[in-house]
């Protein structure tokens, strides 16, 4: 298939979206809590149904103004179950968005059962699908450049405390920092980049952004700023890459392997995703060669 303006647009979107999703999930990752973004995809379902109940329509902005709240709450209660409730972070997430999604359930069922209600019908977006706007540069892109730029503002800002804070907290209270404050900081941003993320390119690649670039990054450096940089150019990479295997390769991959007849264009997420697995895995066997030849 040839490359076209959509194509452009579709991979410009997925690399602006991928390095807005990089800040907050290198600093996840480097706190052990990189499966915060998989949390958020369930949370958000009780700041639907309280939106619909508030606002007594599906219209798009209460609902993403319900899920980014309860998306935020998500992440406080998740740092705050660890950090006072001497919980393992893992723990601490599953017990938060798993409470979070049994009571959207109840919300659900016991005050707008006679409504479809569901975050696919309302979030989560279809890359391809959201760059179709007669708009140039499309909407989608503007918001998640938009989505990257205040997250490269904060983080230059507050980098001292991000850097202190995540790798000594005993340090960072010594020198007034509050690490603290500065986790739920980083819950709220991750929180929100997420679900606006969500709705423009769809929940698989926001989740694949979050944590396959920065693992990446770190298994190649243990500096910080270079690890950020490095970050951003795994991410923008993976999102062309990504998108050109979809559109050209993949559909007759897996038309081979499984006997099927070749197909054109396969989901640019689940490609953009692939690329990234496969990215980590290639750099974890070239680092564990080198340290066997050591």
């Amino acid at each position: 298939m040839n490359w076209i303006e959509l194509d452009t647009w579709i991979a410009a979107t997925a690399a602006v979206t991928a390095m807005a999703c990089v800040i907050p999930g290198l600093f996840l990752f480097l706190s052990r809590q990189s499966m915060m973004t998989h949390g958020v995809a369930h949370a958000v379902l009780p700041g639907i149904v309280i939106a619909f109940l508030i606002t007594h329509t599906r219209d798009w902005t209460g609902m993403m103004i319900g899920a980014v709240l309860a998306s935020i709450a998500t992440g406080v209660l998740t740092s705050f179950f660890q950090s006072f409730g001497r919980v393992e972070p893992g723990a601490a997430l599953g017990i938060t968005f798993t409470t979070m999604f049994a009571l959207g359930l109840v919300l659900l069922r016991v005050y707008a059962d006679f409504v479809h209600i569901e975050p696919n019908h309302v979030l989560y977006g279809n890359l391809e699908l959201s760059v179709l706007d007669s708009n140039t540069p499309p909407p989608v892109f503007v918001r998640s450049l938009f989505i990257l730029a205040v997250n490269l503002v904060l983080m230059l800002l507050f980098f001292k405390e991000l850097t202190i804070s995540t790798f000594d907290p005993e340090l960072a209270c010594s020198l007034g920092f509050k690490p603290q404050l500065v986790q739920y900081g980083i819950m709220s941003v991750t929180a929100t980049t997420a679900v606006v993320a969500f709705e423009s390119v769809g929940s698989i690649l926001v989740i694949a952004m979050m944590i396959a670039p920065p693992a990446t990054a770190y298994l190649i450096t243990k500096d910080l700023k270079k690890m950020v940089v490095l970050a951003f150019l795994l991410a923008a990479g993976t999102a062309f890459i990504g998108h050109l295997l979809s559109i050209r390769v993949f559909g007759g991959i897996t038309g081979a392997l499984f006997g099927l007849e070749r197909i054109g264009a396969t989901n640019t997420a689940g490609g953009i995703s692939v690329v990234c697995g496969a990215l980590f895995l290639a750099v974890l066997f070239v680092k564990r060669e080198r340290q066997v030849g050591f």
